[in-house]
């Protein structure tokens, strides 16, 4: 069976949510200032902040997007590519 890339991308992306949905339990869940929480719950943002805004007097457009990633998100997104593979 051919693997299709975009079957690749699915596991990924599903992989990073179901990551980064534990990651916020975990980070609601866990003793506030542990260690547990900081490991695990500690968040990189990378994206454009502040947006960019385009006015053209009849039409103003806004672009931007931010992710927000922590160490769950990763391993998600690594065992999505596991399980791809797997597959």
């Amino acid at each position: 069976m051919r693997k299709s890339p975009w079957m690749l991308l699915l596991f990924v992306l599903i992989g990073g949510l179901l990551g980064g949905i534990l990651g916020e339990i975990l980070r609601v869940m866990a003793p506030q200032e542990g260690t547990i929480q900081r490991i695990f719950t500690t968040a990189l943002t990378p994206g454009i902040d502040p947006p960019l805004v385009i006015n053209l007097i009849l039409l103003t457009i806004t672009l931007g997007f931010t992710l927000k990633m922590n160490l769950l998100t990763f391993l998600g997104m690594f065992l999505g590519v596991y399980l791809y593979k797997q597959v």
